[in-house]
C-alpha cells in the first residue's frame, strides 16, 4: 500500500507543499522499521538496502525503470539545486554539504544551493525512515531522505542517494549482470526477492562502460539476506562489492556520458 507525507517547507515568506513524490513513496512496515530502528555499524547490510523502497531505497514512478534512458529525468544545464532542511545541526548540515561538494566536485554536475528562482530542487530531509531518493529529476521540490544517523550520513550513502537523484539505479541489477554475479536466490528474504530482478537493454544503459565491482551503487554481498549468509556472489573472487564510500571511475564516467559532459 502506498502512502502520502506531506512536509511544509517556508522559504521567507512562500510555503510550499511537498509530497515525496506521493503516492510513489512505501510507508514502511512494521517489520521494515524495527530491522531499520535496530541498524548499527556491524549490520551486515548498508542503511539504505533497508529504507523499505524498491530494490531499498528508491522512490520509483510508475514504468519508471527506464529512467537511466529517459532523457524527460535529466537535470537542465547540469545543475541540481538542493535546500537542506532544518531537520539537521548545523554540523550535519556542513557534513552533508561538503560530502556533495567532495564527491560531484569531480563530476561535471553542478549540485549546488538552492536559489529562489529554482522550482525543480532536491529538498533534503532527515526522517527516521532511512536514506532514499527519487530517481532523475521528477518536478517541483522532491525528498532526499538522509536519517540523522551514522547509516544515512556518511559520504558514500550521500553519493549513492544523489546518484540516484541524477537518474541512476544500482549497478546489481545491471543486463550483464549474471556475466558477473551469482545470485543466490535460496538465501535472499521471500518477498524480497524482487528487489534482484535485472533490467533489460530497453530500460537501462551503461553507456558503453563494462560492469563495475566498485560502484558506490552497489548491494553489498548480504542485501536482504534471510539466513545471515550472501545473497550475491561475485564471479570475481577478489572484488568487494557494497563497500565503496565514493563515486567509483566508472560511476563519473557514465554521469559524464548521460549528461553529455565532454570532460
Amino acid at each position: 500500500m502506498y502512502g502520502i507525507i506531506i512536509f511544509i517547507i517556508t522559504t521567507g515568506t512562500l510555503q510550499l507543499v511537498v509530497s515525496n513524490s506521493a503516492p510513489y513513496y512505501r510507508p514502511l512496515s512494521p517489520e521494515q522499521a524495527a530491522k531499520l530502528s535496530e541498524w548499527n555499524t556491524s549490520s551486515l547490510q548498508q542503511m539504505w538496502e533497508l529504507s523499505g523502497q524498491y530494490e531499498g531505497d528508491m522512490v520509483l514512478q510508475p514504468n519508471q525503470l527506464n529512467g537511466v534512458i529517459n532523457t524527460r529525468f535529466r537535470w537542465p544545464n547540469r545543475e541540481i539545486p538542493y535546500e537542506i532542511s532544518s531537520d539537521f545541526t548545523p554540523q550535519e548540515k556542513q557534513f552533508i554539504a561538503q560530502a556533495i561538494q567532495i564527491e560531484y566536485g569531480r563530476t561535471c554536475l553542478n549540485i549546488r544551493p538552492r536559489q529562489a528562482s529554482d522550482v525543480d530542487f532536491v529538498y533534503i530531509t532527515g526522517d527516521d525512515i532511512g536514506c532514499w531518493s527519487n530517481i532523475g529529476r521528477v518536478g517541483g521540490p522532491q525528498i532526499l531522505n538522509l536519517q540523522r544517523s551514522e547509516g544515512c550520513i556518511w559520504k558514500g550513502t550521500i553519493a549513492h542517494e544523489f546518484l540516484h537523484a541524477a537518474g541512476f539505479v544500482h549497478q546489481h541489477s545491471a543486463t550483464e549482470r549474471d556475466d558477473y554475479l551469482e545470485i543466490l536466490w535460496n538465501n535472499i528474504i521471500e518477498d524480497q526477492k524482487y528487489n534482484f530482478v535485472k533490467y533489460g537493454y530497453s530500460d537501462i544503459t551503461s553507456f558503453g562502460e563494462t560492469y563495475d565491482y566498485d560502484s558506490v551503487m552497489h548491494y553489498g554481498r548480504y542485501a536482504f539476506s534471510a539466513n545471515e549468509r550472501p545473497t550475491i556472489l561475485p564471479k570475481d573472487p577478489t572484488a568487494n562489492i557494497g563497500q565503496n564510500n565514493a563515486l567509483s571511475r566508472k560511476d563519473i564516467i557514465k554521469l559524464h556520458k548521460m549528461y553529455n559532459c565532454t570532460v
